[in-house]
């Protein structure tokens, strides 16, 4: 699904990416972790371009997102990205919020694109919110309306940032549940996060990043009970303290 090849991204002298190399398969859940400052939410938004790359070569389904001539609006449609601050359009209503693309991008209808909406809330709980503005709702509330944004466009690969870190505690555990309901049903994901037992119990693989580069590309099983590299043990260690 997604391929990196030797991807290096710098912020003037600041090596941001350092030879980023590794692949996430369909269907898998890729968790990636590290320290703060370690490069993992710019590679993240390397996939849809809202970071661009100095070299190196980053693959979507077989498809070089550099290449001239890409779409970058389809391609955009095709990833589903959800934000650490969920971004939400203030002045549309969470239905307005989930209709925009399929309608603007998708071509779609707007009784299609309510019907689609009322769909994807129903999915993430919150069937009853459709006509609510997004400052009615609470920050786990706005989150689940951000995932069901992101799937509005059917997209065969979805990306996380950090999507509970500007959480309340009690509301983490609502946006993981729809995490993990993804995860079951099938769906390609790449979860940028610090929540571990999630990491724990869903990732298929976890990346730990440090300094702009992959450290660790193993399973849950081998990162949380035999973490090779020293960093990485400094990490869990700090996060179970």
């Amino acid at each position: 699904m997604i391929q990196f090849e030797h991807v290096n991204k710098w912020y003037k002298k600041y090596h941001a990416l350092n030879d980023i190399c590794g692949e996430v398969r369909q269907g898998e859940v890729l968790v990636v972790c590290g320290p703060s400052g370690s490069g993992k939410s710019t590679m993240i938004r390397t996939i849809n371009k809202l970071e661009d790359i100095q070299s190196g070569a980053i693959r979507v389904q077989g498809q070089c997102i550099s290449d001239q001539g890409v779409d970058i609006n389809r391609l955009r449609a095709r990833i589903g990205f959800v934000f650490q601050q969920f971004n939400l359009f203030p002045h549309l209503s969470v239905k307005d919020n989930i209709a925009l693309s399929p309608v603007k991008v998708g071509g779609m209808s707007r009784r299609q694109a309510y019907e689609l909406a009322e769909e994807l809330l129903q999915k993430v709980g919150l069937r009853d919110k459709l006509d609510a503005m997004p400052a009615n709702l609470s920050g786990g509330q706005q989150q689940r309306v951000a995932i069901a944004r992101a799937l509005a466009q059917k997209p065969p690969l979805i990306l996380f940032d950090e999507p509970t870190s500007a959480l309340d505690p009690e509301m983490v555990g609502e946006v993981l549940g729809v995490m993990k309901n993804l995860a079951a049903e099938g769906m390609t994901m790449v979860c940028v996060t610090h929540e571990m037992n999630f990491a724990r119990e869903v990732a298929d693989r976890i990346w730990f990043m440090d300094r702009g580069e992959i450290l660790e590309d193993t399973t849950p099983a081998e990162f949380f009970s035999h973490p090779r590299h020293e960093r990485a043990r400094k990490f869990l260690a700090d996060i179970i303290h």
